[in-house]
């Protein structure tokens, strides 16, 4: 596992790409996220992968719907979106350049937000009775809170993910079930 940030002189992509697929268990590597896109086994970025088994564990249906993810980057966004296509939803990528961002929030059944930004969804930009996903964590004077308004999205939406408590603790699980998974595979 990669822990960044790196020097300066270190080039990230190059160190990533340095590991084996087979024990590139944060599945950060270009190959790794080559065979995410493409439909083929190996590891999956494990907070895209927590995501998912949270809303698998509420019984969240994802074939269907529309789901919007707000976030672009290689370690959340991008597989997550890959992940809720494979699962047979239809996705809306947004990003910091995306136009009426609220427009888009608001057509999603689904909408998962890694941005980054304390509080960064509110409620009038969530249709009533949506399912959100906040997988941000924000250190806020003494306290962490997410990417979403969780006070006020949680009176419009069925169900939301806390922070603390949601897809941070689940992140560490799975990333934990990857280490074991490579450790098995090399052992064999």
């Amino acid at each position: 596992m990669i822990e960044a940030p790196l020097p300066a002189n270190v080039d990230l992509r190059a160190v990533q790409d340095a590991i084996p697929a087979e024990k590139d268990v944060d599945g950060a590597s270009t190959l790794s996220l080559g065979r995410l896109f493409a439909g083929q086994p190996g590891f999956v970025p494990a907070t895209a992968a927590a995501v998912m088994a949270l809303l698998d564990g509420h019984k969240i249906e994802l074939r269907g719907v529309h789901a919007v993810v707000v976030g672009r980057s290689l370690v959340v966004g991008r597989p997550l979106g890959q992940l809720l296509l494979a699962r047979g939803a239809t996705v809306t990528t947004c990003h910091s350049q995306t136009r009426n961002l609220a427009l888009q929030t608001r057509a999603g059944d689904v909408v998962c937000v890694a941005v980054g930004k304390p509080r960064f969804l509110r409620a009038d930009a969530v249709r009533p009775g949506a399912v959100v996903v906040d997988v941000g964590t924000n250190a806020v004077g003494d306290a962490l809170v997410g990417d979403v308004d969780f006070a006020a999205v949680s009176e419009v939406a069925a169900w939301i993910s806390p922070v603390p408590g949601g897809v941070g603790p689940l992140t560490t699980v799975l990333l934990m079930e990857n280490v074991v998974q490579a450790a098995e595979t090399s052992l064999r």
